[in-house]
């Protein structure tokens, strides 16, 4: 019986903030799951039962973005308040201060190898920070309202950001030039993240759209209009072939990118749907409402749904294969003063069979037995259908042997990516 991939599945949920979720991130150790909120705090919440969370507190304003770097040593996060916080994810919560930006600061983004960190704010701009240090290094400016997020490429030298300004924005890092205005929203575009393999970028907005572009042509790839709200946040599953989307219709959706449709629609919160973010190995996510909760999910898809795939390929093509077994067997002729079978067995005794029993009998009397007693022969009519029922065996199984190969090539790329 062929598998079939299990839903996502709710894991733990916290509860601690007094106002909104407006942004969470995972701990690549997976030992913790960060938020922010629009109560002014910053919350480590421990995945292990019984462990009290840590609330660092120090902004003046809302919290309206955080992240996680690539090795887990820093948390930053970006306020209303104008400034972004550098936090050690211990108990003393000690940070650092930038004053960043001359508006709020509403995205906050580590390159992979965490040598930089990207800020994006109501000024209007992105700005990016050389770590440890802090120092500044440039600025891009091109948009005409608020930037809501902004982000790097996995090698760091492309930026990707959006607007309230209905567009997303590809730049140079090297040069700083801007190489592509993507306006193909009708909303203010408040969600904007690379793939994994920095070829696309997603775009979600106030118009209700999810919408994917090619990042060398331009041109856009994709687009879903099944949420009824605006689409507030948007993670990409570590294989590139999945995305979340988390709206104000108070959904999380997830797309299955090669096949072109919706995945699954999850509900369990009471309100919109502010942040939605994978983990780093894609084997949970986590969203954050209005309603000041965070979920944590366990996947359940994934590797999981390409092996479901390749057992339901060849499930079917073992169907097939049966089904003409039989059929040949219905075509093989045999003498009616002799019962191929006896009564109550199966009627499907094949032609190899057939032969092989009757195979002694003929060698015995091939000295003397008159011609009408050998073996009965096949007509050309049922060896005919038999050739062509052998065939579609075949056929069924090159499709088994490539099926198989595809997904092998496809788990191989995704341990890659996750790697």
């Amino acid at each position: 019986m062929a598998a079939s991939p299990v839903d996502p599945a709710l894991e733990r949920s916290f509860r601690g903030h007094k106002d909104a979720v407006t942004g969470l991130t995972f701990n690549p150790s997976m030992k913790h799951v960060v938020s922010s909120s629009a109560d002014g705090n910053v919350m480590v919440w421990n995945f292990k039962p019984k462990l009290r969370p840590y609330r660092f507190s120090g902004h003046k304003g809302a919290v309206l973005t955080v992240a996680f770097s690539g090795n887990g040593r820093l948390i930053a996060s970006g306020s209303a308040d104008l400034t972004v916080r550098l936090w050690h994810p211990t108990v003393e919560g000690r940070s650092a201060v930038i004053k960043a930006h001359t508006g709020a600061v509403r995205s906050v983004s580590f390159s992979r190898d965490g040598k930089l960190l990207l800020t994006g704010s109501d000024d209007k701009t992105v700005k990016a920070w050389a770590l440890p240090s802090q120092r500044f290094q440039f600025t891009l400016a091109g948009h005409m309202n608020w930037v809501r997020g902004a982000e790097f490429g996995p090698d760091s030298c492309l930026v990707v950001s959006c607007s309230d300004d209905k567009t997303v924005r590809l730049w140079d890092v090297e040069t700083r030039a801007c190489l592509h205005v993507y306006d193909d929203h009708f909303g203010e575009v408040h969600a904007v993240r690379f793939s994994p393999d920095g070829r696309c970028v997603a775009s979600g907005s106030t118009d209700g759209t999810v919408k994917v572009f090619d990042v060398r042509s331009g041109g856009l790839v994709q687009q879903y209009a099944n949420h009824t709200g605006g689409v507030n946040s948007l993670s990409f599953h570590p294989n590139g072939q999945t995305l979340l989307s988390g709206s104000n219709d108070g959904t999380i959706k997830v797309w299955d990118l090669k096949e072109g449709q919706q995945f699954y629609t999850l509900r369990g919160h009471s309100g919109a749907v502010t942040s939605v973010e994978f983990s780093q190995d894609g084997e949970y996510f986590g969203s954050g409402g209005a309603d000041a909760q965070i979920m944590v999910w366990k996947t359940n898809f994934g590797h999981d749904l390409g092996a479901a795939l390749v057992e339901e390929t060849a499930a079917e093509a073992e169907a097939a294969a049966v089904d003409a077994v039989a059929a040949a067997a219905a075509l093989v002729e045999v003498p009616a003063e002799e019962p191929a079978v006896s009564a109550g067995a199966p009627l499907a005794m094949n032609y190899a069979e057939a032969v092989a029993k009757e195979a002694p009998e003929a060698a015995a009397g091939a000295a003397g037995a008159p011609a009408e007693q050998a073996a009965p022969a096949i007509s050309a009519s049922a060896a005919k259908g038999i050739e062509g029922a052998l065939q579609q065996i075949v056929g069924q199984l090159d499709l088994v042997a490539k099926a198989v190969a595809n997904m092998e090539d496809r788990l191989g790329k995704n341990e890659q990516d996750i790697g």
